[in-house]
């Protein structure tokens, strides 16, 4: 992604709110963020070979197309 560009929906004052967000948290805040991740209902964590990220973000690109 080219500097100054951003993702539809995203701009320079939701970046800076997410960084802000992230810098603020206690480590036990930011662990516990963490782990309700992997709790959300509907949703899976699962660790894949880096290789394939680009192929796994394609699909669920397209999944969500639909």
């Amino acid at each position: 992604m080219k500097l100054g560009k951003f993702p539809p929906g995203w701009d320079e004052t939701r970046v800076k709110d997410v960084i802000a967000h992230y810098e603020s948290q206690t480590e036990a805040e930011a662990v516990a963020e963490d782990e309700a991740a992997f709790d959300a209902e509907g949703q899976t964590v699962m660790e894949i070979p880096t290789e394939l990220v680009p192929q796994v973000r394609e699909l669920i690109a397209k999944h969500k197309l639909v």
